[in-house]
């Protein structure tokens, strides 16, 4: 069962709290059998998968990125490039992903991150009010604005989603 909380003290929450950005944070038990951590969480939570946002570190011309896209959906490796000015991208080790944010595989949180990466959110998320990040760990997201989201992160917007075939 979901279960709403005013904070987890994870990096992510203490950026959003230091920033003063509005959040609703929402811990889950993880099943750790599961390895759609994404729809895990819409799943689980009851959100639509529109609403719910995935993590994902891509190298991006030798330089980590972070991409920000729906969990129904998949990244669009080429938009992603060409949303940063660049010709190509592949996904980022997980390894290097990891070291880079501080976080692990299921967990990486677009925010509170080791180091500040390029980032990049589909701009499906400019049309809710709210979605959900993963907040730091597996289990555990945050629900805030898409546009606060892209203010602390200093991310910009592009249609970098495609959908799963």
């Amino acid at each position: 069962m979901a279960k709403k909380t005013s904070g987890a003290g994870t990096p992510a929450t203490v950026a959003l709290t230091a920033a003063g950005i509005p959040l609703t944070a929402h811990s889950y038990a993880h099943d750790p059998a599961t390895t759609s951590y994404g729809m895990e969480a819409a799943t689980v939570l009851g959100i639509s998968p529109e609403r719910v946002f995935k993590t994902l570190m891509a190298d991006v011309a030798g330089t980590l990125a972070v991409a920000i896209v729906p969990v129904n959906g998949t990244l669009d490796l080429k938009a992603l490039a060409a949303a940063l000015g660049q010709k190509k991208a592949a996904m980022a080790d997980p390894a290097a992903a990891q070291r880079r944010t501080g976080y692990v595989l299921g967990g990486i949180s677009p925010l509170g991150q080791r180091q500040q990466s390029p980032t990049v959110l589909d701009a499906s998320a400019l049309s809710c009010e709210t979605i959900y990040v993963s907040g730091g760990r597996r289990g555990f997201d945050v629900e805030l604005s898409p546009r606060d989201l892209l203010a602390l992160t200093h991310g910009t917007t592009a249609n970098i989603g495609a959908a799963k075939s």
